[in-house]
């Protein structure tokens, strides 16, 4: 089901695009897992209810530009990715965040729209490095952002604390000038 939506990106079956209170309820099923909370920060509720994405789409809302957008295969809602554009002196940077629903898992959707919101976030926000955090156990994020052509930057010695565990943190980056 597609939407009036601003598209930010298209890639065969892949769109990006903003996201409609029509994804709410696909956002609250789809986040509502613990195989994508495992993955994301703490501030990511879980359970995740539709109450939760309402509240996450009025702040999607008043973004200007919207930075926070859907991922949509094959007409349908899937998951979110955002860049969030630092401030001060990382004003040229960003971070990229993402989550996809497991049923829509290993179908190389993930590749394609972290390939659109990059080509996005150097062409049109101005932004000159794209950065993630990676959890060290998350090995299809760090497959992902190696096709992608993010490199490893740096590892980060048990600077996650998650599920009652210390975990490394890995960081990739995507330089502009690389692209």
């Amino acid at each position: 089901m597609s939407f009036e939506n601003i598209i930010i990106g298209k890639d065969g079956k892949v769109v990006l695009r903003e996201i409609s209170e029509a994804d709410l309820p696909k956002m609250g099923e789809y986040s509502n897992n613990t195989k994508v909370s495992e993955n994301l920060r703490d501030r990511f509720p879980n359970p995740y209810t539709i109450n939760d994405a309402k509240s996450f789409f009025k702040i999607v809302n008043e973004q200007n530009p919207k930075t926070f957008l859907a991922i949509e295969y094959e007409g349908e809602y899937v998951g979110n990715i955002s860049l969030s554009v630092g401030s001060d002196v990382y004003r040229k940077s960003a971070e990229i965040g993402y989550f996809i629903g497991e049923p829509f898992w290993n179908r190389g959707i993930t590749t394609k729209a972290v390939n659109l919101i990059t080509k996005f976030g150097f062409e049109k926000l101005d932004i000159v490095r794209i950065y993630t955090v990676i959890f060290e156990y998350n090995k299809a994020s760090q497959r992902v952002l190696e096709k992608c052509g993010f490199r490893k930057e740096a590892i980060f010695k048990d600077a996650i604390f998650k599920k009652g565990k210390l975990y490394n943190e890995i960081r990739f980056a995507k330089l502009k000038r690389d692209n």
